[in-house]
């Protein structure tokens, strides 16, 4: 009798234990990679003491988005996934004049260090600081290279395919493989070629991330969706010696981040045309430049796969 009762009870506490565990791990956070840039820095005073609880205010020029990180008792600050752009940059404390740095450009994935020096005075003065913002990435040791918006929008792409700009990085060069997505039935995709070859790796050990979210296919480790390049505002590619968030494998790690809205209406129009008569020129003006007959070529080439089918009779 006791046995009985004792087993019936077991499945509902089971179900009930399950369900606790269940609710207890969906409401735990969920972080992703780092997909934006990381401001941190150090704020002092002339005579070189920290400052605490000092406050810092990191305005996004594009979408006039601020951010308010304050430092701790080390002085120290830090502001991580800040969208790609520019900023203006304001570090203010009580008995401290306020100090504002324009014009920080941070970039996909940096780690830019962007330290203040405070002075004494009352917090209404106002510091302009006119010093260029280093541009090294001092708290980073990772060996990479921006594919910049600028160079997204303003450089030629044939057949529109973003990757393709990649090929810009120092040690970087197209592969081949399941990647191309034309030699193999399981991953046949015809013009997403994702097969490319960074700091001498395969192109099956490429790790994709869009927007701080894994964009890698997991059988082939090939670029899981492919974006038009008017939807992209720049990436990073990294080629060694990166940190932990982009440990996904062991070859280049590709970072790309989409646009987003600003404060300012804008939009973009593009026209694609390639005929048949624009080729056909084109054909045309090579066989001529190499001394050929370009009608005796044309003509040749039109009985070439009558010639074919005969002799395969």
């Amino acid at each position: 009798m006791f046995s009985e009762t004792r087993s019936s009870k077991l499945p509902g506490f089971s179900a009930l234990l399950f369900g606790v565990v269940f609710t207890f791990l969906l409401s735990r956070p969920i972080y992703a990679q780092v997909a934006g840039a990381t401001l941190s820095g150090t704020v002092t005073d002339q005579s070189a003491a920290v400052v605490p609880n000092a406050r810092i205010i990191i305005k996004n020029i594009a979408t006039a988005v601020s951010r308010t990180v304050p430092t701790d008792s080390a002085g120290f600050y830090s502001a991580p996934n800040l969208l790609p752009g520019n900023y203006d940059v304001t570090a203010s404390a009580a008995g401290f004049s306020t100090e504002v740095q324009n014009g920080i450009s941070l970039t996909v994935g940096a780690q830019q260090v962007l330290n203040f020096t405070l002075r004494v005075g009352q917090i209404t003065q106002t510091v302009q600081v006119t010093t260029a913002a280093p541009t090294v990435e001092l708290a980073s040791s990772a060996i990479s290279a921006v594919v910049t918006a600028n160079t997204v929008r303003e450089l030629p792409l044939n057949g529109r395919m973003l990757l393709d700009l990649a090929l810009t990085v120092p040690g970087s060069h197209m592969s081949h493989g399941a990647q191309s997505g034309d030699m193999i039935a399981l991953y046949w995709r015809p013009g997403q070629n994702s097969a490319i070859s960074i700091g001498g790796s395969r192109p099956n050990a490429n790790y994709f991330l869009l927007d701080g979210v894994t964009n890698t296919d997991p059988t082939f480790n090939a670029q899981n969706l492919s974006l038009s390049p008017d939807a992209v505002l720049e990436f990073k590619v990294q080629t060694g010696s990166y940190s932990a968030e982009m440990g996904g494998a062991g070859g280049g790690q590709i970072n790309i981040v989409t646009r987003t809205g600003t404060s300012q209406f804008h939009g973009t129009a593009y026209e694609f045309l390639r005929n048949n008569t624009e080729i056909r020129d084109e054909i045309e003006q090579q066989i001529r430049s190499s001394g050929r007959d370009f009608a005796k070529a044309e003509k040749a080439e039109k009985a070439e796969p009558v010639a074919a089918g005969a002799a395969d009779e």
